[in-house]
């Protein structure tokens, strides 16, 4: 309970201060803004937003049908399906509901999009249990962080395909965050340019254990393999499950008829990348240091 809380804490600045002492308290602080509503928007080619102002959801569209990449928490997902319908899009069409990761505020409201879509549900394989069990890895006694759990009707791995008429989404895999945290690239229309796009998973530490006894077997060479990979990859527009890690509020404001698209920036995603392998480096000699102190 208290290297969860612990976690959660890191987590506040999203949130703003408070006093909390519980996993549920600071989980409801965070819900503040994760469930703020926020308008819809076309973001750049046929990619819309339409996620809340703390949590992004993103819908990728095509005549033939579209793809919904996460949902929020279970108590805003009215809030994706109202904002589908308001840029004039229909639920039913989705095809397919892709999750980057496996923890509830990207979770919660697959099982219900599922139902009302008849979508299929695709995931990272290493994420599969998580999501048909509905909890969260290394902390099943902590059910506030549990979510409706939906079924995974197909898994996929490093460079699998999931298309719609003339789009295609391919899988990256990015473990660390999460055992099956995927990454989604794929390429959208900007004017006259092509532009490459990546919905990155997370190389946050967030709420997990690196050490000594990790979340999960293996995690911290996974984090490794994740930003070994971010130094090879080529972005041109970084999008993400929580919308500041990507500034998208501040580019927002910035859309103007005629302008460049604010959401093309090259080597964003690189440099971003950088800054989270520095964070988990430096919480695992702390996580480590810690634990030998407790040793003796």
């Amino acid at each position: 309970m208290r290297k969860i809380v612990v976690a959660l804490i890191a987590l506040l600045p999203l949130a703003g201060t408070v006093q909390a002492q519980t996993v549920k308290d600071l989980l409801e602080t965070l819900k503040v803004k994760w469930n703020t509503p926020t308008e819809p928007f076309k973001m750049i080619g046929n990619v819309y937003y339409v996620g809340t102002d703390g949590l992004a959801s993103y819908l990728i569209t095509s005549p033939q049908g579209h793809i919904l990449v996460d949902t929020v928490m279970p108590d805003a997902t009215s809030q994706i399906k109202a904002s589908i319908e308001k840029l004039g899009f229909k639920i039913t069409d989705i095809k397919y509901l892709l999750n980057t990761h496996a923890h509830i505020d990207h979770t919660g409201g697959l099982a219900e999009m599922k139902q009302a879509s008849g979508a299929q549900m695709i995931a990272g394989e290493a994420d599969k249990p998580l999501l048909e069990g509905g909890y969260y890895p290394g902390a099943q006694e902590e059910t506030v962080l549990n979510f409706p759990p939906v079924k995974v009707d197909r898994t996929v791995r490093e460079g699998d395909k999931v298309t719609v008429g003339d789009v295609t989404l391919t899988a990256r895999e990015t473990p660390g965050h999460s055992p099956g945290c995927t990454s989604w690239e794929f390429s959208v229309k900007d004017g006259d340019a092509t532009r490459s796009v990546l919905i990155f998973c997370s190389g946050t530490v967030a709420l997990n254990r690196l050490a000594p006894n990790p979340t999960y077997s293996g995690i911290v060479a996974d984090y490794r393999r994740t930003f070994a990979r971010a130094k090879d990859m080529k972005v041109d527009v970084l999008l993400a499950p929580h919308p500041e890690m990507y500034r998208m509020q501040d580019k927002r404001a910035m859309i103007s008829d005629g302008a460049p698209s604010p959401f093309v920036n090259p080597g964003e995603f690189n440099a971003y990348a950088a800054t989270l392998e520095k964070a988990f480096e430096d919480a695992l000699a702390k996580q480590t240091a810690a634990a030998q102190e407790k040793k003796g």
